[in-house]
């Protein structure tokens, strides 16, 4: 399959954004901007919305059922191989990263986002987006039939506002009832609050792939509207920067933050991929060195590197302070070693295994009719 190079950019973004964002708490000094490093997660979403929505309502749009028991198995061997490989290295070897881990069955079962208790333990805790992304892969199937069967475009576009704008009530009303009560008395247990009713869950995280869906379900069904939209790539780019850029003017830890950043986000986020996957753009058409081998390891990185800075942290306690920009470097390149020990020994043979059982070859040897 022909790897599209924008969305490798992306990808590879989206990673280096999260981790840069994490070491800048490991004693490593690093440009104001990188405190909105989170944002890749947010990418991240839009992602998945978009691939995972167009592999779908392709098929519907198409007029075929998609094979939803391919999807699911498809879906398995790409995350739980490695994911619980990374899980069960934090079991037996305990690291110092966010101290102990939550109950075990929060992880198995990718509910770890919905009723954390991050002072218990956080070890892991960057779990808590995979969990949202199991439960789009579980829920978006009868989305998207519902979306192919039942609704106009008119109707969708509407279903869309109205889970934007409902995601935003949402969380105003958990920001003004749980949050803000708190933060006179006790900031601390106020950011633990926001965190575990308001960043972690899923229904208050749905702005990322909604907004990626969507583009897929243009792509899908309205490729009219598609292919006038990619011919402004350029524009679509500069918007989406500047989108981003205006987000990281807003304070997320506070109530216009915790109502609008998300959207947002994701708004500026699915810009930035309508306008890499446009063929008007020079990433749209050309594959940006290092991006490629980057997002192949992207997931491998996301599970693995707060754990080797938590190790790194404990052998080279002052270096981040002495010699910072020897730190950095030490600090990625240990992640990507740890990265692709991952990606070869666990993350590709699932890779593999996932293409014969999804996609299994025919036998080239036919036996002659009798």
């Amino acid at each position: 399959m022909t790897r599209a190079p924008g969305i490798d950019l992306l990808r590879a973004c989206a990673i280096a954004a999260v981790m840069l964002y994490h070491v800048s708490s490991h004693g490593i000094p690093m440009p104001a901007l990188v405190e909105h490093g989170w944002m890749g997660v947010d990418l991240f979403f839009v992602l998945s919305g978009y691939l995972i929505g167009w592999q779908l309502l392709r098929a519907y749009a198409q007029g075929e059922q998609p094979q939803w028991r391919r999807f699911m198995v498809h879906r398995a061997l790409r995350i739980l191989p490695a994911y619980y490989a990374v899980l069960a290295l934090y079991v037996m070897l305990p690291s110092p990263e966010g101290g102990a881990l939550q109950p075990l069955w929060k992880y198995l079962t990718f509910t770890l986002n919905l009723a954390p208790d991050w002072r218990q333990g956080a070890a892991y805790s960057h779990a808590w987006s995979l969990c949202v992304e199991e439960h789009f892969y579980l829920l978006f199937p009868l989305a998207a039939w519902l979306l192919a069967r039942r609704l106009n475009a008119r109707r969708a576009i509407m279903l869309a506002v109205a889970l934007v704008a409902g995601g935003m009530l949402l969380r105003g009303w958990l920001w003004h009832t749980r949050v803000e009560p708190l933060l006179a008395n006790d900031a601390g247990a106020a950011m633990h609050a926001f965190i575990s009713m308001i960043y972690n869950p899923t229904y208050a995280r749905l702005d990322g792939l909604l907004m990626g869906v969507s583009l897929a379900a243009c792509r899908a069904f309205r490729p009219a509207w598609w292919n006038a939209l990619l011919r402004h790539g350029r524009m679509l780019l500069a918007a989406g920067v500047v989108v981003l850029a205006a987000c990281t003017q807003i304070a997320l830890d506070r109530a216009a933050g915790a109502i609008l950043m998300f959207p947002l986000v994701a708004l500026g986020c699915a810009l930035l991929l309508a306008g890499a996957i446009s063929p008007a753009t020079w990433i749209g058409r050309h594959p940006v060195p290092g991006a490629r081998p980057l997002a192949m390891l992207a997931f491998s990185l996301y599970l693995t590197h707060k754990q080797v800075y938590a190790w790194l942290d404990g052998l080279l306690p002052a270096l981040g302070q002495d010699m910072p920009l020897a730190a950095l470097a030490v600090y990625l390149a240990a992640s990507l070693a740890a990265a692709a020990l991952l990606y070869f020994a666990v993350e590709r043979p699932g890779l593999r295994l996932r293409s014969a059982v999804c996609y299994p070859q025919p036998s080239s040897i036919h036996r002659a009719p009798s």
